[in-house]
């Protein structure tokens, strides 16, 4: 027990004492001690201000909930105390509270955090030390700023601030997109367990832990990390104010263990100066109190501490009695600054802290790298000018979440387009390389990556899925590759998204469309037209004919002779206007209207049909799945691929019917020996295999399938920051100009199957040729016919017989 009185004679004091203390406090701890002479200090301080003077009982609970709780009492009965200040946790508040309660005593407690129902529950529970749950949105800032997307959080079981802690915790790394991957518990005490717990840890792929534990369990963590090589370059550290608060106090040795680690530290105003040289003053009285201690420092423990003791004196000096409600309520309305900061209280609690220190430990003590404000992110200083950024890598502290180790990254040897793909080993010298587009792609998105990334190729002869197994088996960390995304492989791994169009299509060949050729002279114009143009030519024929029949004698005589004149002037008028022969000038008129529609004709007619035997019109051979299953025709798919299950279950055909295949040049062959009917390609292989052979294959049918990507293990934290730098190389470009140069390099091999058909042969003109002969022969047999049958009329009219002769000469 401990009576600290303003430094007075004794007589004085009892005579002008104006009110009296109590504090709870842990003698064992730096915590308690630091409490303890501050309150001390703010005693002399007010004594100094106001000439009164006041007495302060301060008991030591050991952090013994039931000692404290004893403590209360006799404080309050035997020592007639009007407030306590303290404790320091919240398991000796709680039953400290219900003392106090009973007795109409403010308790000012200095635990991080006060349920709101014990407020509620006990009317003269006060929270006097500002709640700490707003650095958990700094750390998850912290978090964000260098890209750690998988992290692991240890703390203290048993610590009742770790029930309000963590869920704050959790919700502000979700708010920031990253996600929890281990929650470690350790116990308050020494325990063998600890380093087997750590050896887990380790395992992971990123190692980053969030620690909220006490000093004592914090350097016990600490130590044994350090034994297991877990705070090596590759670790990531970064602590609660809970220990970096008290990181001040530690010694040399001590500090040696916790190089690198990062912290989130209560920030105290600088106003030391403004208390009587508190600083000063403070290091004196810890040193000779507490001589065995290594720094004398206060921190903001003291600051805290000194600032309740402030808040009660206050109070006690404008309050008459000091007790009740009454008393109470002025404490409440208590509005000035401290040495922690701004005092208000809200709903019996003061404000939470807005503003942190960001440490590096480093050397023989820690570093500032800056401040984390609420509503401003991070800066380098607090002044006026200071500048503000959200990333705190900004100022000097770099960091690499990955493992120390390279990532053993497993590659297919057995691509079947090597334009993805291509493994080449050297055996004499023992040497591998890895080509194609999905390794040159896989390079420039680890470039932009925001931090290094080691990795090491490792070629794999099996199959795809094999493949994918090996990371889920942990031989390999990812696989790069022309690895199609399906869900039977999402059992095991996890994929980035994909960096090629999904689906897979199918290929057949092309063959010329067939049609009549012998009719392609008719193809240029629709049989509607034809009629029109012909009703055209009649019209005009027959017009011409009625204007010059009058004028013209070759145009009289028989109706067959005037009508084979009129089709001749029709059809003749499609290429010669022939005016000199005409006599009248309204055939004149006629045959220049004629003639400018006959010239647009003829004009579409020739370009039209033109058209027809320069483009090249193909048609697949095949043009859906039925025509494959009814015909019973062969496919081809990629050796070792997914594809045959698919091929198999989705699209339905027979087992027998699929033939794997290892290179695109097997392919061709198979298509031109008729091996296969079709092939089923990924579609990013199918633009290869077209770029190649251009002319005698298309895509038939597509299918929605999951297209290619990089595999993680499952909850991987690259997966994250190799998706953002996809999509920041998709969308500079650079995707775009990687494949369009594995596409560029490919040269088309194929023979025109088309160039026969663009060629004109007489069986083009043979129908026409043949119509015309046909007309001929019928006309020449008519007219012997009619010939025949004059002869013999004129045989049977002796009159004509001198005829006769001269027309058997004539036939």
């Amino acid at each position: 027990m401990h009576v600290i009185l303003p430094r007075n004679s004794e007589a004085d004091v009892s005579s002008d004492v104006k009110g009296i203390i109590g504090a709870i406090l842990d003698g064992s701890s730096r915590i308690g001690q630091e409490q303890a002479v501050a309150m001390k200090l703010t005693l002399e301080d007010f004594h100094h201000n106001s000439n009164q003077s006041f007495t302060l009982h301060v008991r030591d609970s050991k952090g013994d909930p039931l000692l404290a709780a004893i403590a209360a009492k006799d404080l309050i009965d035997n020592q007639k105390v009007q407030a306590i200040v303290g404790p320091q946790t919240w398991e000796e508040t709680s039953l400290v509270a219900d003392v106090c309660n009973q007795r109409s005593i403010p308790l000012l407690s200095l635990a991080d955090t006060t349920p709101k129902w014990a407020i509620e529950k006990w009317q003269f529970l006060l929270q006097s030390s500002p709640s700490q749950v707003m650095q958990m949105k700094a750390i998850a800032e912290i978090v964000k700023s260098w890209n750690l997307y998988k992290v692991s959080i240890i703390y203290e079981d048993g610590d009742s601030s770790s029930a309000e802690v963590l869920p704050q915790l959790y919700e502000a790394l979700t708010e920031v997109g990253t996600e929890l991957s281990n929650v470690l518990a350790i116990p308050p005490f020494v325990s063998s367990s600890l380093s087997q717990e750590l050896e887990k840890l380790r395992g992971g792929q990123c190692r980053v832990f969030i620690v909220h534990l006490s000093l004592p369990s914090a350097l016990h963590l600490f130590e044994t990390a350090k034994r297991t090589n877990m705070m090596e370059e590759g670790n990531v550290w970064i602590s609660t104010s809970t220990f970096t608060n008290l990181v001040h106090s530690l010694n040399t040795s001590t500090i040696s263990n916790l190089q690198g680690i990062i912290g989130v530290k209560s920030y105290i105003p600088n106003l030391w100066h403004q208390y009587a040289n508190f600083y000063h003053r403070f290091r004196r009285e810890f040193s000779s109190a507490n001589f065995e201690e290594y720094n004398y420092e206060p921190g903001i423990f003291a600051a805290q501490a000194y600032d309740a003791a402030w808040t009660v004196l206050q109070a006690m000096r404008e309050t008459k009695p000091k007790q009740g409600q009454l008393f109470l309520n002025k404490i409440l309305l208590s509005n000035f600054t401290g040495l922690s900061g701004k005092i208000q209280f809200t709903d019996k609690k003061l404000s939470p802290a807005r503003t942190f220190q960001i440490i590096d430990v480093i050397g023989r003590s820690y570093r500032e790298i800056g401040f984390w404000s609420d509503g401003h992110s991070f800066s380098k200083s607090l002044d006026q000018n200071a500048s503000y950024s959200s990333f705190v890598k900004e100022f000097g502290k770099m960091i690499n979440p990955t493992c120390s180790k390279r990532l053993r990254i497993g590659v297919p040897s057995t691509s079947t387009f090597k334009q993805y793909v291509d493994v080449t080993q050297d055996h004499s010298e023992k040497v591998t390389s890895f080509e194609g587009f999905a390794i040159d792609l896989f390079e420039e998105t680890v470039k932009k990556l925001p931090y290094h990334l080691e990795y090491e190729f490792f070629a794999f002869n099996g199959t795809y899925d094999d493949l994918v197994k090996q990371v889920y088996y942990k031989k390999y960390d990812a696989v790069v590759g022309d690895v199609a995304i399906v869900s039977s492989r999402y059992e095991y791994v996890s994929f980035t998204q994909p960096y090629t169009d999904p689906g897979v299509v199918m290929i057949v060949p092309v063959k010329p469309k067939t049609g009549n050729r012998a009719w392609l002279f008719m193809k240029p114009f629709t049989k509607l037209m034809w009629v029109l143009i012909l009703v055209i030519i009649f019209y005009n024929g027959f017009v011409v004919w009625m204007i010059e029949r009058n004028h013209c004698p070759e145009l009289k005589g028989p109706i067959l002779h005037q009508t084979t004149t009129m089709l001749w002037l029709a059809f003749f008028s499609l290429f010669s206007l022939n005016g000199d022969r005409l006599h009248s000038n309204l055939s004149r008129v006629a045959m220049v209207v004629w003639l400018f529609v006959a010239l647009i004709i003829t004009q579409t007619y020739t370009a039209s049909l033109a058209s027809m035997l320069t483009v090249e019109r193909f048609e697949p051979t095949v043009d859906s799945i039925q025509v494959l299953k009814n015909s019973n025709a062969k496919v081809g798919y990629d050796r070792g691929s997914y594809l045959k299950r698919y091929i198999q279950d989705a699209l339905g055909i027979n087992a027998e019917n699929i033939k794997q295949f290892n290179s695109s040049e097997n392919y061709a062959e198979a298509f031109r020996n008729k091996e296969i009917a079709a092939a089923f390609l990924d579609i990013p292989e199918a633009k290869i295999f077209l770029a190649k052979h251009c002319k005698g294959f298309t895509r038939g049918p597509a299918y929605k399938v999951g297209g290619y990507g990089f595999v993680f293990p499952k909850g991987s934290p690259l997966i994250h920051g190799v998706n953002q730098a996809l999509l920041n190389i998709s969308e500079n470009g650079t995707l775009r100009d990687l494949e369009n140069s594995m596409l560029a390099s490919e040269e088309c091999k194929d023979v025109d199957p088309g160039a026969e058909t663009t060629s004109l042969s007489p069986g083009s003109f043979m129908r026409t040729m043949w119509s015309l002969m046909t007309a001929v022969i019928k006309r020449w047999r008519s007219r012997k016919r009619l010939l025949s049958g004059r002869i013999h009329n004129v045989a049977e009219n002796p009159l004509n017989s001198s005829n006769i002769s001269n027309m058997q000469i004539l036939a």
